[in-house]
């Protein structure tokens, strides 16, 4: 089953890495697109704002501030290994 996370718009090197590893990959405009992730990747700086909090999803929400697309995928990839 493929994974579907979500990630900011503003954040296409993520998307990129993250699509060439196998997962489901939706731009984050809102809570409901949140909602249907098993893991959300935010710039930090928009978190209040597009109301994505932990208790939105059951996966993790992952801060992309100062981290590489590298660094991101690992993350992910940990989570879910």
């Amino acid at each position: 089953m493929s994974r579907i996370i979500g990630v900011e718009q503003s954040l296409s090197n993520v998307e990129q890495a993250l699509k060439a590893k196998g997962y489901e990959v939706i731009q984050l405009r809102n809570e409901e697109d949140a909602k249907r992730c098993d893991a959300c990747v935010i710039t930090g700086q928009d978190k209040d704002v597009m109301g994505i909090s932990d208790p939105v999803l059951a996966g993790p929400v992952i801060d992309a501030n100062g981290l590489s697309a590298d660094e991101i995928l690992q993350r992910v990839e940990k989570y879910f290994h």
